[in-house]
């Protein structure tokens, strides 16, 4: 009998927890099916990356999960949990579920919670408000995983979380499927390359906290000519396509919102590029790095731990523009040393992130939590 997973999410878009948890989904097979409920229920584009095979739905009705404290709320939330065999919490706007736990523990499912980074509102500066709900509220979850050093960092340090409730586990990829065939058809904004012509890609759900219009700022005053396709979905759509519009720049930048199977057209691009306020250990760069891409980035998070030695002059310190635009244009003016940090890239990924190694640990600690070793797989 497979095992019945609950996906408490903040949104369902398309971002690195989503990502992963699909990505976990579909290595789990038929040994689960799933129940997920998204925050904003409108915000389900992950949903497109599901394998057909996999058995999932989308709550359609469920307790609210975000709102003011409320015993009535946590109770609902609760029950709802109950008729579950493991419950999976992700980030701030997911842990009113642990919150339900700690107030209506009884006869609850195993919790795990998932802690991947944080929006606009806490990327400069954590919330102490938030700092003490996640304390109160955390030592009802069996876990707490988080992917990165400076997050496991946060954790012990504002969260007062202990060593044995703690786990980091790395993102990883399956370099492997990078080797693949590309499909030229998904992106016909390339199929016509001008002469010193460059096409940088960014994958990030289009929210405050990823700063897309900087990134536009960034690429309209490059020397050499572009083309920047954000593939992602979220509320800052229509700013990103403003800015662009602002710096005369609408004719080379494309939103073609959320394309499925990264792989399948990663490779078509020579530029990896982001431009977030806030990072830990972004699932989209070691996409890019599997795709043999140079990444340009601010040094937020671990970005400049995952990336190969011979990239880190390629992230930037202080998250300007100028900084990012200088960094492109140094790339784009040299394919030579574009193909030689992303081979460094693909094999760094091939190394230290593997997909299969993630999989493994994420099943063995979802398994112990339920008292099932090996249930999944």
């Amino acid at each position: 009998m497979s095992i019945h997973i609950l996906h408490l999410h903040s949104t369902f878009a398309l971002g690195g927890k989503e990502a992963r948890a699909v990505q976990l989904m579909n290595a789990f097979g038929d040994r689960a099916r799933h129940t997920i409920v998204s925050a904003m229920p409108d915000q389900l584009g992950a949903r497109e990356a599901i394998d057909k095979h996999i058995k999932y739905e989308i709550a359609l009705d469920p307790p609210p999960l975000t709102g003011r404290p409320s015993v009535k709320r946590y109770e609902a939330i609760a029950r709802f949990m109950r008729r579950f065999d493991l419950v999976l919490t992700y980030n701030w706007g997911a842990i009113d579920g642990v919150m339900a736990a700690r107030v209506f523990g009884k006869s609850l499912p195993p919790i795990i919670h998932h802690e991947d980074g944080f929006n606009a509102d806490e990327a400069e500066k954590l919330s102490t408000v938030r700092n003490m709900y996640r304390r109160m509220a955390l030592p009802a979850a069996n876990a707490l995983v988080v992917p990165s050093e400076k997050l496991e960092q946060v954790a012990i340090k504002f969260w007062k979380q202990p060593a044995e409730r703690l786990v980091r586990i790395d993102n990883g990829v399956s370099v492997a499927r990078y080797a693949g065939p590309l499909d030229p058809s998904l992106l016909p904004m390339l199929a016509k390359r001008r002469e010193g012509e460059v096409f940088i890609a960014c994958l990030a759900g289009l929210r405050p906290v990823k700063d897309l219009p900087m990134l536009v700022r960034a690429v309209a005053g490059m020397s050499a000519r572009f083309k920047l396709v954000i593939l992602g979905e979220g509320p800052e759509r229509q700013a990103i396509l403003d800015q662009a519009e602002s710096m005369a720049v609408e004719e080379q930048v494309f939103l073609p919102g959320f394309l499925p199977d990264p792989q399948r057209y990663l490779g078509l691009f020579d530029i990896f590029a982001l431009s977030s306020r806030s990072e830990q250990a972004p699932v989209s760069v070691l996409e890019a790095m599997a795709a043999g891409l140079p990444i340009v980035a601010p040094e937020v998070g671990d970005i400049a731990a995952m990336v190969s030695e011979p990239n880190r002059r390629y992230l930037s310190a202080d998250r300007t523009e100028v900084s990012l635009r200088d960094r492109l244009d140094a790339l784009a003016k040299h394919p030579d040393e574009r193909r030689y940090v992303g081979g460094a890239n693909r094999v760094r990924a091939a190394a230290l992130y593997d997909e299969a190694a993630m999989v493994a640990a994420y099943a063995r600690l979802y398994a112990q939590a339920m008292g099932r070793p090996g249930a999944l797989g």
